[in-house]
């Protein structure tokens, strides 16, 4: 069993060293990169990665590409911000040692931050499918929030995923703007209808459904923060695609 580990970037130079450091169990590190102005290419590069340039197919067409391209029918596929733990970069040398079972192995993601490692919110264990076989799988989504599909049997490893988001509150209004009008468009795209309702309650129904029932009290300020992001994100992705489809 080999792998080929794949990364997307566009100016990831401050993440793309801890992620390929953290893939020593796989038998290359391929990037695909999509017209990074900084340092991301050369890095990544030093380190040790294959580095091929492409321009951008949106994510899911991006990771596909990038599995088009490994070396090895066995993909493990992980975003410039996370790294494997070292509790699953050992379960997946233990694989690699006995054989797959499974088509493709789910993995938990634990997400840091503002520093804080978050066990509540709604955010852990939020299990992905990260390590599979392109010939069974494959990544499926237009817009955003992009998730692999796989035919075959799934299996589920136990070893953390380690995703290091948003280290202050302003790079995660800016990722925000950036998802919010990706996910607008594709309301937009299938002509979803935004009404009032939608605007005015939703964004506290989700403001409760994160701090309250997802127990996101437990996770301090932090906790606090992601609820009322959360919010925000929900208000915004549904004006803007009000104001899209009115414009058109």
């Amino acid at each position: 069993m080999k792998i080929s580990a794949t990364i997307i970037t566009c100016n990831e130079e401050r993440n793309v060293p801890r992620a390929i450091e953290s893939l020593r169990c796989c038998d290359e590190i391929l990037v695909v990169d999509s017209g990074s102005t900084d340092r991301t290419v050369e890095i990544a590069r030093k380190f040790g990665a294959r580095v091929v340039e492409a321009g951008w197919r949106g994510y899911a067409g991006q990771k596909n590409y990038a599995s088009e391209q490994a070396a090895h029918d066995w993909i493990l596929s992980i975003d410039a911000d996370e790294a494997l733990s070292e509790d699953l970069e050992a379960e997946i040398w233990q694989l690699k040692k006995n054989g797959p079972q499974c088509d493709a192995y789910t993995v938990p993601r634990l997400a840091q931050y503002l520093g804080r490692w978050i066990l509540y919110s709604g955010w852990y264990p939020d299990r992905k499918i990260r390590l599979f076989d392109r010939r069974k799988a494959r990544w499926v989504g237009d817009y955003v929030h992009e998730s692999v599909v796989c035919h075959g049997r799934i299996g589920h490893l136990k070893g953390n995923l380690l995703h290091f988001t948003c280290g202050s509150l302003s790079e995660h209004l800016k990722t925000m703007d950036r998802y919010t009008t990706l996910a607008a468009e594709e309301l937009a795209a299938r002509r979803t209808p935004v009404c009032y309702r939608q605007l005015l309650l939703e964004p506290a129904w989700t403001f409760f459904r994160t701090y309250v029932l997802k127990r996101g009290f437990l996770d301090g300020v932090e906790g606090l923060a992601i609820a009322y992001m959360a919010a925000l994100y929900t208000f915004l992705k549904y004006a803007k695609a009000r104001f899209m489809t009115s414009a058109r």
